[in-house]
């Protein structure tokens, strides 16, 4: 009798374990790692959510929305086996706030137990307040004295349209767009800077003649101070020009050089007619004695 209930309390052990293995095994297969290092990527309002890793034995699946609003799916981002979402298209309401889960679930076709599957927030995001602003190309013109240059600054394109046609940050950003302009004469440190609500900033009380050099980027006044400034543009600078010498050089200093240089040539003529002369002599002296020899006593 004693073996025996040794032997039942054995099975009842072993069918307790083995059901604490199966269900602990039946977890491991419905357990999805959670998305990491979740980012918001967005340059002139091209926006992507990306994360992290690869996925193995499972999928992403990409829920937004407005804040307080329905959920949405973006078709593209439905049990994939990327690692980034396109959701410039579905963030179309620009100033609004956004937000953004990442679900971890099953390949397709594979269903699983559990209720809710694993997920990662990411932080919320405004396109209008947060998007990062390229740094914008431009043409540099001097006027026609020389003292003041123009520089035409090409509006940076996003991917939106309207009416067929694409649209520029000064489309959307309207009168909050500003451009910050730094310059500075070539080879120098010492830089100026200049703020103009334009996209033609005219630049003034400039050396004549002096080569200078520009960059330039947009600045959005109403955003957090980290936001504000967009990527500078490559510097670009202004040729120099060739002065003639006497745009180079005042009367003073030109009547000067011309004195010296004639200084200097009278002094070559006056040494070369000396040196003539003293040869002439030298020779005259040398044929008058050859003649005296010569002559009969």
């Amino acid at each position: 009798m004693i073996i025996m209930e040794d032997v039942r309390t054995f099975l009842y052990f072993g069918v307790l374990l083995s059901s604490v293995l199966f269900t602990i095994g039946a977890a491991r297969e419905d357990s999805f790692p959670e998305a990491m290092d979740v980012q918001w990527v967005s340059n002139n309002f091209k926006t992507i959510l990306t994360w992290g890793p690869e996925p193995t034995n499972y999928t992403y699946t990409v829920e937004f929305s407005r804040v307080g609003k329905d959920r949405q799916r973006n078709p593209h981002c439905i049990r994939s086996s990327g690692t980034e979402c396109d959701l410039t298209n579905e963030l179309r309401n620009l100033q609004e706030t956004y937000s953004a889960d990442i679900l971890s679930e099953p390949l397709p076709g594979i269903t699983s137990d559990l209720v809710e599957f694993p997920y990662t927030r990411a932080e919320r995001f405004s396109p209008y307040k947060h998007t990062k602003i390229g740094g914008p190309t431009f043409k540099i013109v001097p006027s026609e004295d020389k003292t003041k240059m123009t520089l035409h600054i090409q509006d940076p394109l996003t991917p939106l349209y309207k009416d067929d046609q694409l649209l520029t940050i000064r489309d959307i950003f309207k009168n909050d767009l500003k451009y910050r302009v730094v310059y500075n004469k070539a080879g120098s440190t010492g830089k100026k800077e200049k703020m103009s609500d334009l996209r033609n900033v005219e630049l003034t009380n400039l050396d004549k003649g002096q080569s200078y050099c520009f960059m330039v980027a947009a600045y959005i006044p109403s955003r957090s101070a980290q936001h504000r400034l967009g990527d500078w543009s490559k510097a670009q600078c202004s040729p120099r020009e060739r002065k003639t010498i006497f745009e180079e050089f005042s009367i003073g200093v030109i009547s000067g050089a011309i004195g010296i240089m004639l200084a200097i040539f009278i002094i070559l003529i006056t040494l070369t007619v000396v040196c003539c002369k003293r040869c002439c002599c030298k020779k005259t002296k040398t044929v008058d004695k050859d003649n005296l020899q010569l002559s009969p006593v």
